[in-house]
């Protein structure tokens, strides 16, 4: 099986790389639970200095993993949903850290939002972003 999430540390550096290309790496709750897990661990590791999250393949990331959420379309599994994305989210702010988006191909929705939510985005000439959850019902 494939980490959904890889990280790579370099003097001080931590790379944090979502790992889903064939699904443009969309936040699945286990993406977003390895992705929280992590950045609790580097929050209290004193020798990183900075934390880039990047991903591979075409795109940064698609929002969240809607194939997931349509599997169970109820009111609890959505709660599930955006109370872990709210709270990854809160921990990139309170990180101790910088974050770095380092951004690809297309971030949209909750993909959107993880770069907002960072210090610092970078993102390549061809980096498009967006919104559309407002199209079936949801916001970022």
């Amino acid at each position: 099986m494939t980490n959904i999430l890889l990280r790579r540390d370099d003097d001080g550096i931590t790379t944090l790389t979502l790992n889903r290309p064939d699904a443009r790496n969309a936040l699945s709750i286990g993406l977003m639970q390895a992705l929280d897990a992590e950045l609790v661990a580097i929050g209290a590791d004193r020798s990183v200095r900075v934390v880039i999250i990047d991903a591979n393949g075409p795109a940064f990331c698609a929002g969240h993993d809607l194939r997931e959420i349509r599997a169970t379309p109820t009111r609890e599994a959505y709660q599930q949903v955006f109370a872990i994305c709210s709270r990854l989210m809160q921990r990139i702010v309170q990180l101790p850290q910088p974050v770095i988006a380092q951004v690809h191909g297309v971030a949209t929705a909750a993909g959107c939002q993880l770069v907002a939510t960072a210090d610092l985005a970078v993102a390549a000439e061809s980096a498009r972003f967006a919104t559309p959850g407002v199209n079936i019902g949801l916001f970022c």
